[in-house]
């Protein structure tokens, strides 16, 4: 049985170009125009022209025989213009689906990456893009070229007709009657296909960790348990293809054997030898060729389409209702805390010790927290926990009274934002990338952006909100910059800055700062520099052994790994830091 979700995406496929669709029948049927008049050209020939001694009638009718395979081939040329009009679109419209479904699942809170997801988008959607084409040319050819044939064979004689005609209904049925089995195993290819790319690909990315722990004969092992499972899977496909020379051999073959054993009978009631040969001609160009292609392209191709575009739905299930892209305004004092960590316990391994231990926090609505401590205590950590990439595995994580865990990700992008140490930023226009989370902000906001965080200079230099940019011309402050314009114009109410600044120089990294501290709404800042903490209004400094919060001057006193952290920074730099009044 075939997946309902196929036959529902290739339907509405066709339906979507169904104009396309008629124009490609109808240089199909000026196609088939060779297939329906070669055998009754024949006959003519023979019958009118060499056999009653008139060679100039026999050669007669075969040049009309080959005006008529002129005007077939120049169909053939627009039926594949006609056909890649239905198949791009079909191809695009897969691939959208499966790379929103896999930034999707990969966004989702403690997702793992997908290690199958490139291979169903390099591999797999080629397959049902190719094969989709297939399956279009090999049906519709067969539809034209034996309608055609039996066409011609009914003008010809009737008889020849029926004698053709009933062991291609039987060869059909044998196809038919072995096609669940033939998609039984085409499923176990594909899915040993995946298992196999999931397999090797973990080995490789952990191969430093198969090393250490002296794993390499157990990966091994299973690496080569998921070859031998492909192999014998594609060896079994393979002997699937005795089953389709049987249905060739049956549907394909025994009319010529019939019409032949069956020619004295056929002669002996009027029939003549143009006739017959015109019948063979019928069967042998139109009929067998037609069949041919179609248990190929079925039996190969349309079996790889089916179980892959399976795959691929099952993977990736249709989208749900697409949010509104327009952003919410920015709230005003919400009852909850901005941010409600209880208990919060995280460790990378069951046995691992933990990184986050037992912590419990809140941050209140226009709150200003710095995350400091040593290389290792898990600031990174806790942001990937306040921002829902990561789920807890005691205790629970709450912004603006929801818990993160369970929450979809297009919920999540709406009550923060999270700017990592390495920015994102994509090919185009600069005013697309700043745009991005707020995509219905004017020229006039953007620009207000820009001066707020001292971006300035950068836009000049690129040439305005309208110059093309490409990431890999940029250094990695000016991306760092970019991305912070973009999520200070985010209309989420937390803004995280997980080390977003750490390339920026001090002047600059202050002046983002505090761009964000105005702004409305809750700050952390997971701070790479000293300076970014004695801005803030509170700091949470993590030592890998216990968490102390206070103002700077509270922990400063009670936190030996703060003031060694302090001390470290002042033998370093001599600028002056302000230390800002708490609010309130």
């Amino acid at each position: 049985m075939t997946h309902p979700g196929v036959r529902q995406v290739t339907w509405q496929a066709l339906q979507a170009r169904r104009r396309d669709l008629a124009r490609l029948g109808g240089w199909s049927l000026v196609e088939a125009v060779p297939a329906l008049l070669s055998g009754y050209l024949v006959a003519r020939a023979v019958d009118d022209g060499f056999l009653a001694g008139r060679p100039a009638t026999g050669l007669t009718w075969l040049g009309a025989l080959a005006a008529a395979v002129l005007i077939g081939a120049a169909a053939t040329g627009r039926t594949y213009r006609r056909l890649g009009a239905v198949v791009e679109p079909f191809r695009d419209d897969l691939a959208t689906r499966m790379v929103r479904g896999a930034l999707h699942d990969a966004t989702r809170t403690g997702a793992h990456p997908d290690n199958a997801a490139l291979a169903r988008l390099t591999h797999q959607l080629e397959i049902v893009r190719d094969t989709f084409a297939g399956l279009l040319m090999v049906t519709r050819g067969f539809l034209f070229s034996a309608g055609a044939a039996l066409l011609g064979l009914l003008a010809l004689a009737p008889v020849t007709a029926a004698l053709a005609a009933a062991p291609l209904a039987a060869g059909l049925a044998v196809f038919l009657a072995a096609l669940p089995a033939m998609i039984t195993h085409q499923r176990a290819y594909v899915r040993t296909g995946e298992h196999l790319s999931h397999s090797a690909a973990t080995a490789l990315t952990a191969h430093r960790d198969v090393l250490a722990c002296g794993a390499q004969t157990r990966v091994t092992t299973d690496v080569e348990h998921q070859v031998t499972a492909q192999a014998t899977a594609e060896r079994t496909l393979a002997r699937m293809a005795a089953v389709r020379s049987l249905s060739l051999g049956i549907g394909g073959w025994l009319p010529l054997i019939v019409l032949l054993i069956a020619t004295p009978w056929l002669i002996e009631r009027g029939l003549t030898a143009g006739a017959v040969l015109g019948a063979l001609i019928y069967i042998s160009t139109g009929l067998q060729p037609a069949l041919h292609t179609l248990l190929q392209g079925i039996g190969g191709g349309g079996l790889r389409y089916l179980v892959t575009l399976e795959n691929i739905l099952r993977t990736y299930p249709p989208p749900d209702t697409p949010h509104p892209t327009r952003p919410h305004p920015r709230p005003t004092a919400d009852p909850a805390p901005a941010v409600e960590i209880r208990n919060l316990t995280f460790r990378y391994g069951p046995h691992a010790r933990p990184v986050l231990d037992d912590l419990t926090l809140t941050l209140h609505h226009g709150d200003h927290l710095a995350v400091v401590g040593p290389s290792g205590t898990g600031k990174s950590t806790l942001a990937a926990l306040i921002a829902g990439l990561l789920p807890p595995q005691t205790g629970t994580v709450h912004l603006a009274g929801h818990p993160v865990t369970g929450t979809d990700p297009a919920t999540l992008a709406r009550r923060r934002v999270l700017v990592p140490q390495e920015a994102y930023i994509f090919t185009g226009r600069l005013a697309d990338n700043l745009r991005y989370l707020r995509p219905d902000a004017d020229d006039h906001t953007l620009h207000t952006a820009i001066d707020t965080l001292g971006a300035r200079p950068l836009a000049t230099r690129l040439g305005g909100l309208d110059a093309p940019i490409t990431p890999t011309q940029l250094s990695s402050g000016e991306r760092q910059l970019v991305a912070a314009v973009r999520a200070w114009l985010a209309p989420a109410p937390l803004v995280i800055l997980d080390e977003a600044t750490c390339h920026l120089d001090p002047t600059l990294e202050a002046t983002v700062e505090d761009a964000f501290a105005q702004r409305p709404g809750t700050l952390v800042v997971i701070a790479h520099r000293i300076s970014s903490a004695m801005r803030a209004h509170r700091l949470l400094v993590l030592d890998g052994t216990e968490t102390l919060t206070g103002t700077h001057e509270h922990v400063l006193e009670h936190s030996t790994a703060y003031r060694l952290l302090v001390d470290h920074w002042h033998q370093h730099t001599t600028a002056p830091v302000t230390t800002p009044t708490p609010p309130g």
